[in-house]
């Protein structure tokens, strides 16, 4: 009572502001609609009463035509079930529902107007108007009471804080369908642009086009309707999404059948696709959408069938009903009047919305064996209890409600069609796209100052093909475009040194030669290692020489076959090892000659500090530096196989990336290092006094050995493909070769063809030297 007594004053001029612009003639203590007077409701007495606002009668005046529906049996619906109710044991027993309904002639000024009506009749809920705007407004308005109201439309709570807009499924219908360019109309009204604004959001994250968006409402200008039936007439888009009430629906068929536009493909709001009256327009034809689905109320037929004259003149509604129906004054009739009762589907909401306010009544006053019919309670408790509702109905629908008050388990909307009227044909999917699919070969432009759906297509640029979103370099797809149209490339080789390959075959049988050569030469050492010429140069070292070598040789093998993981990293640390095993060895004998010669002065004892285990120590020292290197490229950034698709446009290049440069580039300084070490300690001891000077032979070898990795460098920079590999192989297989011919060939050739030679006295000069 305090509230309403704090909210008289906004609510007086909330009234007179309402019914002022509805045409009533505004005054402090009542208004009058100018026009006749609205025909009462429907009601019956009871313990507690619910209030009804549906729209029974729905006027719509034009130009030219004016229309009237009366709407009963969804009125007749909440009597039907408060009636049943109240004739149940379990459910409120020993109490008895009423109910109060009122007319809201489908118009947002008189819903607020029955809406006062039932806040003053102090009702504990009421079920609302299933159009969207008059049941915005009345949730508005109930919400200052606390009054709940249970939506007709989809059986859920609606407040006035809350968007009771959803987009539906529709969106899937164009996708399945291929429609990415559209026409939409709705409503001019809460629920046509509500329910549209979501709809177009959805559409635009799907990427479907909207051509036009054109609103009207049935109390607008015809001018108004003219020109939305213009725009559709005129457009290019051939499916077309319509949130529309039923009677803008009608409006429009009936302005478009005017002039008829080329066949459209509607996609219908649940509001309008399930009017049977609809199909009289052949431009409905074909019409798809979802909708409520139908359904059956036991014994709700037989009580509409059981209206007699007598029933009908105690209401006008029924007494307008009656003689509507049957074109003849009630006075004097007999017989039953009949209803359309095969498709109930909002009618069904009505039914489980009444029963839903029942269960919550019934949690409030009710315990486990009896109600309290003098039980207070307010609105809000009514409310608290609608949350909690968990029943079945007798036609099988569960209703239950979350916390937001939407039903947990509602209604599935259903797929609904308008069958063709026109064509004898199948039915066959219309096409409705603003650009037709691009060719193969070309791409997507999107034209200047139009959706992303029009577009033009233009070929697909060099070196590139077209898939499914476009053109798309070939290079991604390791294949090349050999196709004028750019619609499809040729799988590209992939090229490495293989072991079939010629230029492989003759590396591998030099690698195995070197190899075996190398074996050759330690068996010659070891069947002669008692000899002067082997004793003199240090056999130790020119064994462990000869194995390097071997190895040196062998390494070259990891460089062919297609790269791998392992194949990369061993081929380069191997390389790098055997490489600094072999130049620490020979370095090891170049420092021998030296100090043997600086031996011979008189008082030297320098061989005492260069004997075997120093020169053992200092090949395994300048090795562990080498392996401790390759450690840490492996660790850090190892070598790894890449596809290299740059250098050629017709294949890919299978190669080993070095992983880190400054690693690579570290192993192969290193090795430099010390064979221009050699070099330089070789190039010095060539001319010492010996007949057989192993220096000279070393200075020549390193010689050779620097020139061909100095030589390497820029023919593997700018070698192409598996040639890049080859070179690397060429120039281990040359510094192999030149270190064993240059340091080894002589030796055999004395100790095989000239074993004169091979003595003491030649060795220390005791006889004229030969020249070899």
């Amino acid at each position: 009572m305090q509230l309403c007594l704090s909210l008289k004053p906004f609510l007086s001029m909330l009234w007179i502001t309402v019914f002022s612009s509805a045409g009533c003639k505004a005054d402090p203590v009542s208004c009058r609609l100018w026009a006749q007077s609205q025909l009462s409701g429907l009601s019956m007495t009871g313990d507690f009463v619910i209030g009804g606002i549906f729209s029974i009668h729905s006027y719509m005046r034009s130009e030219q035509n004016s229309y009237t529906r009366p709407e009963l049996r969804i009125a007749r619906a909440m009597e039907f079930t408060t009636h049943e109710i109240n004739n149940r044991t379990d459910l409120l027993p020993g109490i008895t529902l009423g109910y109060q309904i009122r007319d809201s002639c489908a118009a947002v000024q008189m819903s607020i107007k029955a809406t006062f009506q039932l806040a003053n009749a102090a009702v504990p809920a009421v079920i609302g108007e299933s159009g969207s705007t008059p049941s915005v407004s009345m949730a508005r308005l109930l919400g200052l009471f606390g009054i709940p109201q249970v939506n007709a439309l989809s059986c859920s709570f609606v407040s006035y804080n809350k968007n009771p807009f959803k987009s539906f499924e529709l969106i899937h219908f164009l996708k399945h369908f291929g429609w990415t360019w559209i026409g939409a109309v709705r409503s001019d009204s809460d629920y046509g642009n509500y329910g549209m604004a979501s709809f177009l959001k959805a559409a635009q994250e799907e990427g479907i086009c909207v051509e036009y968006s054109e609103s009207y409402y049935r109390t607008q200008p015809r001018s108004k309707l003219e020109r939305v039936a213009n725009v559709i007439r005129r457009s290019t888009a051939r499916v077309i999404v319509a949130f529309l009430a039923a009677t803008e629906m009608r409006v429009l068929m009936e302005e478009l059948a005017r002039q008829p536009p080329p066949h459209l493909q509607w996609i219908g709001s649940e509001t309008w696709i399930t009017q049977q009256d609809l199909l009289k327009y052949n431009m409905c034809a074909g019409a798809i959408g979802f909708g409520i689905p139908r359904s059956v109320i036991p014994g709700f037929r037989e009580f509409l069938l059981d209206l007699s004259p007598a029933q009908a003149l105690k209401s006008p509604l029924l007494t307008e009903f009656w003689e509507s129906s049957f074109s003849c004054s009630l006075k004097g009739s007999s017989g039953g009047a009949r209803e359309y009762t095969s498709q109930l589907r909002i009618t069904n909401m009505v039914y489980k919305a009444t029963y839903a306010i029942a269960h919550a009544i019934h949690g409030v006053i009710c315990n486990d064996t009896q109600c309290d019919k003098s039980a207070k309670f307010t609105p809000w408790q009514i409310l608290s209890q609608l949350k909690r509702v968990n029943f079945t109905t007798k036609n099988g629908f569960q209703v239950t409600f979350d916390s937001n008050g939407d039903p947990e388990k509602t209604h599935q909307y259903g797929i609904f069609y308008i069958p063709e009227l026109v064509f004898s044909n199948v039915f066959q999917v219309p096409v409705s796209v603003c650009s037709e699919s691009c060719p193969p070969g070309t791409r997507k432009a999107v034209q200047k100052g139009k959706p992303v759906c029009c577009y033009d297509c233009i070929p697909c640029a060099e070196g590139e093909i077209s898939n499914k979103t476009g053109c798309v370099s070939v290079y991604r797809y390791f294949c090349w475009s050999q196709s004028s149209f750019r619609d499809s490339c040729l799988p590209k080789p992939v090229e490495f040194l293989s072991w079939d390959d010629t230029l492989s075959i003759i590396l591998t049988v030099f690698s195995i030669a070197g190899a075996l050569i190398s074996a050759c030469v330690a068996a010659v050492f070891c069947k002669h290692k008692t000899s002067p010429i082997v004793r003199a140069n240090n056999s130790e070292l020119s064994f462990l020489l000869l194995f390097s070598l071997t190895l040196c040789f062998l390494c070259s093998l990891t460089f062919i076959g297609q790269p791998s993981e392992w194949s990369c990293m061993l081929r380069h640390t191997a390389f790098g090892i055997t490489f600094v095993l072999c130049i620490s060895c020979v370095l090891g004998k170049t420092m021998v000659v030296l100090m043997a010669f600086r031996a011979t002065l008189p008082g030297s004892d320098v061989m005492k500090w260069f004997g075997p285990p120093q020169q053992r120590l200092s090949v395994l020292t300048f090795t562990l530096i080498q392996v401790l290197i390759c450690v840490i490229w492996l660790t850090i950034s190892p070598p790894f196989p890449f596809k290299n698709l740059n250098h050629y446009k017709e294949r890919i290049i299978l190669e080993c990336e070095l992983g880190s440069v400054i690693g690579f580039w570290a192993v192969l300084g290193y090795i430099g290092f010390l064979a221009v070490l050699c070099f330089i300690l070789a190039f010095l001891a060539r001319k010492l006094p010996d007949n057989f000077n192993e220096a000279k032979f070393i200075t020549f070898s390193m010689l050779i050995f620097c020139a061909v990795w100095v030589t390497f460098i820029p023919a593997y920079v700018s070698s192409p493909g598996k040639f890049t590999v080859a070179v690397e192989i060429f120039a281990i297989l040359s510094s192999s070769f030149g270190l064993i011919i240059c340091i080894f060939v002589p030796k055999c050739f004395i100790i095989l063809f000239k074993p004169e030679q091979n003595t003491k006295k030649q060795l220390m000069g005791k006889v004229p030297s030969h020249s070899y």
